[in-house]
């Protein structure tokens, strides 16, 4: 169960089909060596043969997948065994437990998410439960304009609070009933006891946009669609899984190192 990002997916591969299907009566040839009437019988010949051999565009469309897959996943581990990257080290985040706990859980969220509300709780019990959890809170605010401006009030609150501080406005925030933006998030961390004046100007900083831009991308490059999600271990996780399922998987990345043990 996860809040999904809203997007129309295009397929390169339908694409390049289609264009194939599109050519024009002569090819354009770059540096063309071939005379008119040659191409007119390459044209033929190729046309030709898929008339009569289809599935062979059926079958360079697997491969083509294939191949994007494997490039899509291959990406994808080198973001998450980097321990030095962005998805671990970046001032678009915040650590809350152990800052220096070896038992990793990166959260990608967004304020107006409703299963990252309910994943609240278990995240909480996770971090009393576990004593050597570190929790990597990112925003990902995927969901609506007011998500964004939610989330870049956030990243400037940060400035001047951290650790248990922050957790306490993240907290609020994210169990804010109904819809959440600019000024829901302006009257916690006025409450809270933040300089306005300084958080207005830093919300405007091209940093927090830069921060925000950096958690999208690894987002994407991460195959992530929708949240809350999580990294635990080496595995990402699309959605709401509950306690018992995510304590499983740490219990197991500390038994054996990964989410699945053999």
């Amino acid at each position: 169960m996860s809040c999904r990002r809203p997007f129309l997916k295009c397929f390169a591969a339908a694409v390049a089909l289609t264009g194939f299907l599109a050519l024009p009566a002569r090819f354009a040839f770059a540096d063309d060596p071939f005379s008119p009437a040659q191409k007119s019988a390459i044209e033929k010949i190729i046309k030709d043969y898929v008339l009569k051999n289809p599935e062979v565009l059926r079958d360079a469309l697997t491969e083509l997948e294939l191949r994007e897959k494997t490039a899509e996943m291959d990406a994808r581990n080198k973001i998450i065994t980097n321990l030095d990257g962005p998805l671990y080290v970046s001032d678009a985040q915040e650590i809350v437990g152990n800052a220096k706990g070896k038992l990793i859980l990166v959260e990608f969220f967004d304020y107006n998410c409703g299963y990252c509300k309910k994943t609240l709780g278990d995240i909480v019990q996770l971090m009393k439960d576990y004593p050597d959890l570190r929790v990597i809170l990112k925003d990902y605010p995927i969901l609506s304009d007011k998500s964004v401006d939610a989330a870049t009030i956030a990243l400037a609150v940060r400035k001047q609070f951290s650790g248990d501080k922050f957790w306490d406005f993240h907290q609020r925030l994210l169990s804010s009933r109904g819809p959440v933006g600019r000024d829901e998030a302006l009257a916690i961390a006025k409450d809270m006891g933040a300089d306005m004046d300084r958080l207005t100007k830093d919300a405007g900083g091209a940093d927090i946009k830069k921060g925000l831009e950096e958690n999208d991308h690894l987002g994407q490059a991460l195959l992530l669609n929708g949240t809350p999600s999580f990294i635990i271990g080496q595995e990402p996780i699309v959605g709401a899984i509950g306690y018992d399922a995510m304590k499983g998987k740490l219990d197991n990345v500390k038994k054996c190192g990964k989410v699945v043990c053999s």
